[in-house]
């Protein structure tokens, strides 16, 4: 088993960013989990929407130690199946019977991927998961980030391709 998982949410599962991390998952032979196709309802204080799909992921990412979310940028956020995902991260903060299982974020390691129409990253779309990782305690691992705006071009992202997938292989970086 791959010690990798992502978290993929787009509103196109064969646009540019799916066709991205399918490339590195064939490399790296991790899961791509659709986050589009599961139940995950929007986050809940009173905690109501417990027997959606977050759980039962959860306990399944966990037991990955690279864990990569994956999302095209949309008006400098990620997609609204990402967003309510990440959001519902704060069941494992605020719900005592749930602060153990948010422990064990603790140490893992998390990337992002994604596509835009701009040659960088938008830093406030980055910098929302590198404070998400550091407030879990997670390891910011990097990202592998590909400018779509003239299409899909494997053949000049090649070497940030490899070197990211190896990245989750604990391979040194070319």
């Amino acid at each position: 088993m791959s010690s990798a998982i992502t978290l993929f949410s787009s509103s196109r599962r064969n646009g540019n960013t799916g066709t991205l991390i399918n490339l590195v998952a064939d490399k790296v032979g991790m899961d791509v989990i659709d986050l589009d196709k599961m139940n995950i309802s929007p986050f809940d204080y009173e905690h109501k929407n417990k027997g959606d799909d977050f759980l039962p992921l959860m306990k399944k990412v966990l037991t990955y130690d690279h864990i990569v979310f994956a999302s095209p940028v949309y008006w400098y956020a990620v997609s609204p199946a990402m967003k309510i995902f990440l959001d519902r991260l704060s069941d494992l903060l605020t719900f005592s019977d749930l602060l153990d299982m948010g422990r064990e974020l603790r140490g893992k390691n998390g990337y992002v991927v994604s596509t835009s129409v701009h040659h960088t990253l938008s830093s406030t779309f980055i910098e929302a998961f590198e404070k998400t990782f550091d407030y879990l305690g997670m390891h910011y691992g990097g990202f592998l980030h590909m400018n779509c705006e003239e299409g899909f071009d494997v053949k000049n992202n090649q070497d940030e391709i490899v070197s990211f997938s190896n990245s989750l292989q604990g391979q040194p970086c070319l």
